[in-house]
């Protein structure tokens, strides 16, 4: 019944930045968790970066000084701050979602957004 839209995608060069956002579709009764996944080709999915409504973070160790993660409680969305990318940054990103919707408390995730960093 909920939906994730995720947007911000694309070509990037070493060292630029990009910024994601993702967009919640349907009636969401309490939030817990917003967060960042991705997977490149031939890689287990990785957990990017999450944030709580009361902004606790945590980052994979590979992305730490680099990535910043932020909400916006109101609107219910939240986005991927991505500087000093680099190649092995490469991979398709899912915008995820832990919630209790009607009753029951699940993992949400988008259709992924590809970002691609590259000379």
């Amino acid at each position: 019944q909920v939906r994730l839209e995720e947007s911000g995608g694309g070509l990037v060069q070493p060292g630029g930045s990009l910024r994601l956002s993702c967009a919640p579709h349907g009636m969401i009764s309490v939030v817990h968790a917003m967060g960042w996944d991705r997977q490149a080709p031939g890689n287990e999915r990785e957990l990017v970066a999450t944030i709580t409504p009361s902004g606790s973070t945590n980052y994979a160790e590979s992305v730490k000084g680099r990535f910043t993660i932020d909400r916006d409680n109101a609107k219910t969305t939240w986005s991927l701050q991505m500087n000093s990318l680099k190649p092995e940054d490469t991979a398709v990103y899912y915008c995820n979602l832990d919630a209790t919707v009607l009753g029951t408390r699940r993992n949400y995730w988008g259709q992924g957004t590809q970002v691609t960093v590259s000379q």
